[in-house]
């Protein structure tokens, strides 16, 4: 585990890198690209990525403020009153909140404490789960996997797959712990056997669960690349 300079650097580096990505696809794409449930436009998207950013956020300024954060439950993606909702908002407002909310969320990585990073006992609705690792989750993974099935479901496999191949170069580039850098290797796995590159995704499937053996809990990309 690297110090905590280190380990903010990298969680921020990572943060960086998928608002990046979603501001680019916004500036990108026409407001009014179609989408659905099944297949989302990049507006919506971006909406809901930013919603579990602003989750974190007020994680992190609830333990600054020695309260409990809020739970936060399970969504249904295929909801297609979910999908209308995110979909219905002013695409303007949709950028400038992604980019405040990770504005908020850098800061609260600035401002926490190393321990409540590292330390999960410290806060027992973590459930034993490491702090510095959820934000990753919900400011990396979780963005970077959506916006990989967004190109995808668009007809743009290679771009899925650059896309996910850049985030484990910057994870590795980053220095990010190895749970870290496995969940990127999960994102480029799941790419890689979504546009057809099997052997591929198995031998980045093995490197994900190495550097992560959590990431087994998904069993349907192992399932697809069975022999």
């Amino acid at each position: 585990m690297p110090d905590i300079r280190e380990l903010k650097g990298a969680i921020i580096g990572l943060l960086a890198f998928a608002a990046a990505e979603e501001q680019m696809l916004l500036a990108a794409t026409p407001a009014a690209e179609p989408g659905r449930p099944q297949c989302w436009a990049a507006l919506p998207l971006v909406a809901h990525t930013t919603d579990f950013k602003r989750q974190q956020v007020q994680r992190l300024q609830a333990i600054e403020r020695g309260q409990v954060p809020p739970e936060f439950g399970e969504i249904d993606h295929t909801s297609d009153g979910l999908y209308r909702g995110y979909a219905a908002r002013p695409a303007d407002a949709v950028a400038a909140d992604s980019r405040a909310v990770t504005g908020e969320l850098i800061a609260g990585v600035h401002a926490a404490d190393a321990d409540d990073l590292r330390d999960p006992s410290r806060h027992p609705w973590l459930r034993g789960r490491q702090l510095w690792l959820q934000v990753i989750v919900r400011g990396f993974w979780h963005p970077a996997g959506h916006l990989g099935e967004y190109y995808l479901g668009h007809g743009r496999g290679d771009r899925a797959v650059a896309l996910a191949a850049h985030g484990v170069a910057t994870a590795g580039y980053l220095g990010a712990p190895g749970p870290a850098r496995g969940m990127a290797s999960y994102n480029l796995a799941c790419a890689l056997a979504r546009a057809g590159r099997l052997d591929q995704a198995a031998a980045a499937l093995r490197e994900a669960v190495t550097l992560n053996p959590d990431v087994r809990v998904n069993g349907q990309l192992e399932a697809l690349l069975a022999p």
